[in-house]
C-alpha cells in the first residue's frame, strides 16, 4: 500500500511541475559559472528538477550501500560469536527458538497432509 501511494504522489508532483513548465516558456537569462546565456525558461525549470532527482538518488544509493555493508559486517561477527559460543558450550536461545518455530510449522503441515489423506 505504501508504494502505491509513492507513485501516485510522484506522478501528481511530475504533471505539477510538467504544467508549470509548459507554462513558462519564455527565454531568460541563464548565469552559468563562465558565461551568460538565454534559454527557454522551460528547459532550466526541467533542468532543475532532473538534477534534483539526480542528486537525491545519488545520496539515497550512498546511504542505501552504506547500510547494505553494515548488515554484511554485523552478519558476519553474528556468526563468529554463535561459532564462539558453540566453541565454549553456550547454546544459542534464538536458534533454539526459531527450531521450535520451524518444528512447529513442520507439525502443522504434516496434521494437514493427514487431514487430506483421511478425506480421500
Amino acid at each position: 500500500m505504501n508504494g502505491q501511494v509513492y507513485v501516485i504522489l510522484t506522478i501528481i508532483f511530475v504533471i505539477i511541475i510538467a504544467v508549470f513548465a509548459v507554462i513558462n516558456v519564455d527565454p531568460v537569462a541563464v548565469d552559468y559559472l563562465f558565461w551568460t546565456a538565454d534559454s527557454p525558461l522551460i528547459l532550466v525549470i526541467l533542468f532543475s528538477v532532473l538534477m534534483g532527482g539526480l542528486i537525491t538518488a545519488a545520496v539515497g544509493a550512498i546511504r542505501l550501500y552504506r547500510a547494505h555493508h553494515e548488515i554484511k559486517k554485523l552478519r558476519t561477527e553474528n556468526e563468529r560469536l554463535k561459532k564462539r559460543m558453540a566453541a565454549h558450550g553456550i547454546k544459542d536461545e534464538q536458534g533454539e527458538a526459531d527450531n521450535k518455530k520451524e518444528s512447529r510449522k513442520e507439525l502443522r503441515q504434516d496434521a494437514k497432509q493427514a487431514k487430506k489423506l483421511d478425506k480421500e
